[in-house]
């Protein structure tokens, strides 16, 4: 019998079948930050075969993202990172439902978004306040949760690993979430899986950024590299798309 998957596909339903392809195309995915991790996220679900992807980010494209970040390069500089991104994932399938919402993920902005309307929550914000509220928002709901730990500060692609949020280690922002949630009072309310790495460095020169439009929480810029933001981001979404094909 023939497929009704897409030519574009057919190497992915050589691997999942069929039955899982439609069940990538139907699934519904949102992406909070489209960043050095996030971006690369988004390019692996739809180059997969993923059909309906909302990403959310509220910053525009910056010089300094060209080294790391999908949706910059020179003639994007000053563009919105999601209309950027969004361009771009449309040109590699342009039949996929993009929604780009221009926006931050905060405690202003938070009752905009029902995570019950979705299969799947990415979660690559940098802030950890914006970050530690959108964890336990997912965690409250029917959507499952996947989340990008520091990528920053690391140069070994080897020693990134997936565990659930309470086996990660070695990793200063699984930490500063684990000292915000016990000083608030308020944990995620079931596990999650996080992409993250065990290695330790520290930045051998001070950034020269103009940090007046960072978020009130990260005053502090780290060096980051594509090579590990990349393999980031494609870990996340190999654990979004083996989930729901079910092949793990």
């Amino acid at each position: 019998m023939a497929s009704d998957c897409s030519i574009f596909f057919s190497r992915s339903e050589m691997i999942f079948g069929c039955d899982a392809m439609k069940r990538l195309r139907e699934a519904r995915v949102i992406l909070f930050g489209v960043g050095g991790v996030g971006s690369w996220a988004a390019e692996t679900l739809i180059r997969t075969g993923l059909s309906n992807l909302t990403i959310v980010d509220f910053d525009t494209v910056s010089p300094t993202n060209i080294n790391r970040q999908l949706p910059a390069m020179v003639s994007t500089i000053g563009k919105s990172k999601v209309e950027a991104m969004k361009r771009h994932l449309l040109d590699i399938n342009p039949e996929a439902n993009i929604s780009a919402i221009n926006r931050v993920y905060n405690a202003e902005s938070a009752d905009e978004f029902d995570f019950n309307q979705f299969d799947f929550v990415i979660d690559a914000i940098d802030s950890v306040k914006d970050k530690a509220l959108l964890i336990n928002n997912a965690t409250r709901s029917s959507v499952k949760l996947v989340s990008s730990m520091g990528a920053a500060l690391k140069v070994d692609p080897t020693k990134i690993k997936i565990a659930n949020f309470e086996k990660v280690e070695g990793c200063r922002l699984a930490a500063a979430l684990r000292q915000r949630f016990k000083r608030e009072g308020i944990f995620p309310a079931r596990k999650f899986k996080c992409v993250f790495s065990t290695e330790q460095r520290h930045n051998k020169l001070a950034s020269n950024e103009n940090l007046s439009s960072l978020p009130i929480d990260k005053k502090i810029v780290n060096g980051s590299l594509m090579q590990i933001t990349s393999i980031f981001g494609i870990m996340i979404a190999s654990i979004v798309v083996n989930s729901i094909t079910g092949d793990k």
